[in-house]
């Protein structure tokens, strides 16, 4: 068997204690629907829906119907939310089939859900997706007891909740957001006026969990949070998040470089003295953003290096000058912790001007993981 110089971990008990956080931020009352779409942002869909399952959550959230029937094959009980709803009639059967509950935002999908719950003789229970400032999926609130109300009228349909999405809730200045909450409380208003049962009703995300009390209604929906990340790079949350994925590569080379020798593609760094460098075994195709060229830090030794050139596609270079004890095949830390040192997805995303959500994913991609 080949083995691959570079582990990718997921630490499923930093996942555990993270949802201890969680449900430290709200109310005994409200539910938790763990966000697991795009293969758990990368950390792997399957066990961590196991383990926020076996932890407690009501429900968790996939994007499309590939996600949520993976979920139901690998014995996943609890409800399972489709966020961006169905638009075959294929996907409908499925959806009643197998107990998953599609978020809808136009009438054709719901048409489609009724006529094919008819069929099944069974009553669906949808969510539906009200656009209250975010300018993406949903329904207008300007039409949206109207919509509620005509699919109130389907006698195979149950809308079990309304839902809407925050679009800026880790912005300092929090007036559009507070404006959502406000629009999608009165939406929900009015239509517990009309008769319905609706005791679901969500809208935070994690910056919404965090940062605004008032968002968190019936249930809340934490993703990034989830895995140790932020919103975004400098958000502050008071909250001890443990990352929960971690990089390790290995040293395949130590080099002598004598003052003024380039290093890597482009000769973008010139050694200023004589300095030791370390070719390590990961680059671009690993996941690592070829971005934090010259810019980025690994740890080895328990001490940070700092990244010296362009990242290539299997390898970088890091200046371990006066880390003591290092040899080839020493392991190197791209993200997660050695000793007491530690580099988070934030970190390198704040240095690549992105956020931590496409950090995860791109290390998720590729490698094998390693769960512990």
């Amino acid at each position: 068997m080949l083995i691959s110089p570079n582990k990718l971990t997921i630490d499923l008990g930093a996942i555990v204690h993270n949802l201890g956080e969680i449900r430290g931020c709200i109310g005994p009352s409200i539910r938790i629907m763990g966000i697991v779409k795009s293969d758990a942002y990368g950390h792997g869909m399957v066990p961590v829906s196991k383990t926020l399952e076996k932890s407690g959550v009501y429900s968790l959230g996939v994007s499309f119907m590939s996600e949520a029937l993976r979920l139901r094959e690998e014995g996943i009980r609890i409800p399972v939310i489709i966020l961006c709803g169905i638009d075959k009639e294929a996907e409908a059967f499925a959806a009643v089939d197998n107990g998953l509950t599609p978020v809808i935002y136009d009438l054709d999908s719901a048409e489609i859900l009724e006529r094919v719950a008819s069929i099944r003789c069974k009553r669906l229970k949808v969510h539906v997706k009200i656009d209250t400032g975010m300018g993406r999926l949903g329904i207008d609130c300007d039409h949206a007891l109207s919509f509620i109300k005509r699919v109130a009228g389907f006698k195979s349909l149950e809308i079990e909740a309304l839902m809407s999405h925050l679009s800026s809730a880790d912005e300092e200045d929090t007036a559009f957001t507070k404006g959502q909450i406000e629009r999608f409380n009165a939406v929900v208003n009015e239509a517990k006026k009309m008769g319905l049962d609706l005791r679901l009703n969500h809208l935070a995300n994690s910056a919404g969990i965090i940062a605004h009390k008032g968002s968190h209604f019936d249930m809340v929906r934490p993703g990034i949070m989830l895995y140790g990340g932020l919103p975004s790079p400098d958000f502050k949350t008071g909250l001890d998040l443990r990352p929960v994925m971690g990089l390790k590569c290995h040293i395949l080379q130590i080099r002598e470089f004598n003052d003024n020798t380039p290093v890597s593609y482009g000769r973008r760094y010139y050694t200023e003295g004589n300095r030791k460098i370390a070719i390590v075994s990961a680059g671009y195709a690993d996941g690592i953003p070829r971005a934090i060229s010259n810019r980025g830090r690994v740890i080895i030794g328990g001490e940070f290096a700092p990244i010296r050139g362009n990242v290539c596609m299997n390898m970088l270079a890091c200046d371990i000058t006066g880390i003591n004890g290092v040899k080839a095949g020493d392991e190197c830390t791209v993200i997660g912790t050695d000793g007491k040192k530690t580099i988070t997805g934030d970190e390198i995303a704040g240095l690549c001007r992105t956020i931590s959500y496409e950090v995860y994913l791109s290390f998720g991609k590729g490698l094998e993981r390693e769960y512990i």
